[in-house]
């Protein structure tokens, strides 16, 4: 199906001007994107929710306000797009209107909208036995969880991994990836998302409002730890010798830690510690969707909004709630 800009001047987008939680986001209309010579314009069918649009909004932690110390430089958030080619610039030669696309637009923000301009590397051909939505959900937190668990070279059958926050987005792609690799997977998070870690393959599941995972004497080969939240040395206590622990996000004080102790722990032990630095590319992208194929990895998906409730689909990101991914699509 292809759409026509002509009759669309104007668009909807979910925009923030100042730092804060859900409640300074507004949905407002605003002038269609005209792409300029190497960009696409994409009509967009699917765009979901990652921590690091969270960071952006809150401005927190402080790295998160890198592209704008005192006020966002990026006033539409939404990284992992899926849509359609509407119009190309005069020097596009990979993609047509009406073509199907997605892409993590990481650099460049503003999927929460109902169109987007993109430079044609970014893009990929959106495999035509995917939905929009599973699409959507695949590129930041799914490449994240991939190489999370290559931090410490590949992960071997029968070796033990913990997650911790592996309820969420990038948590339960890397539960379903470590065990496609014939690992021990331990998932830790809350009570609520205990049920969906199972189901996704993982081997023993902590409530960690219940449990002290540090202190159980169980030692792991990789803990990939999307929360950041605990003392780097109480991870140390239960990383394997020879085995490593990666944090993916965090509170500043954690961030600031692990720059600082990680780099004086791996060269003084046999433990490798440290802050895995995400980095977008295309081969990553497509060696999630070959898991996709082989039904090693399903995107979760915990709920779609409009983009009319884009305020509520923040809300309730924030809450810490999410089974899997939050999907918004615009509803036109």
């Amino acid at each position: 199906m292809g759409y026509s800009i002509e009759k669309d001047t104007q668009m909807k987008a979910l925009m923030y001007h100042n730092y804060g939680s859900s409640d300074v986001l507004t949905l407002k209309e605003i002038p269609v994107p005209t792409p300029r010579e190497n960009e696409v314009l994409i009509k967009i069918r699917a765009t979901s929710i990652n921590s690091s649009d969270w960071e952006l909004l809150r401005g927190k932690p402080l790295f998160a306000r890198i592209w704008g110390l005192l006020k966002p430089k990026y006033h539409i958030l939404g990284s992992d797009i899926a849509g359609q080619v509407v119009s190309i610039g005069k020097d596009v030669s990979k993609f047509r209107p009406g073509d199907a696309v997605f892409a993590d637009i990481f650099d460049q923000w503003g999927g929460f909208a109902e169109y987007v301009c993109v430079h044609e590397d970014q893009l990929l051909p959106k495999p035509e036995h995917m939905t929009f939505e599973e699409v959507s959900a695949i590129p930041q937190a799914g490449v994240v969880a991939l190489q999370a668990l290559r931090y410490n070279g590949e992960i071997t059958p029968g070796q033990q991994v913990l997650i911790n926050g592996a309820g969420g987005g990038a948590g339960t792609f890397a539960i379903q990836i470590a065990k496609s690799l014939g690992t021990e997977v331990t998932g830790v998070d809350s009570a609520r998302k205990l049920d969906l870690m199972k189901s996704i393959g993982a081997d023993h599941v902590i409530d960690y409002a219940k449990e002290d995972f540090t202190k159980n004497k169980q030692q792991y080969d990789l803990i990939f730890d999307v929360v950041g939240r605990r003392s780097i040395f109480d991870f140390k206590r239960i990383v394997k010798p020879k085995g490593a622990y990666v944090m993916a996000g965090g509170s500043m004080r954690r961030l600031l830690q692990i720059l600082f102790y990680g780099p004086l722990i791996s060269k003084t032990t046999s433990k490798k510690m440290g802050l895995l630095m995400h980095k977008q590319n295309k081969e990553d992208i497509n060696h999630m969707l070959s898991l996709y194929d082989a039904r090693k990895v399903v995107p979760v998906i915990d709920r779609s909004y409009p983009l009319s409730q884009g305020i509520t689909a923040f809300q309730y990101f924030g809450e810490g709630l999410v089974l899997g991914k939050i999907i918004i699509t615009p509803e036109s």
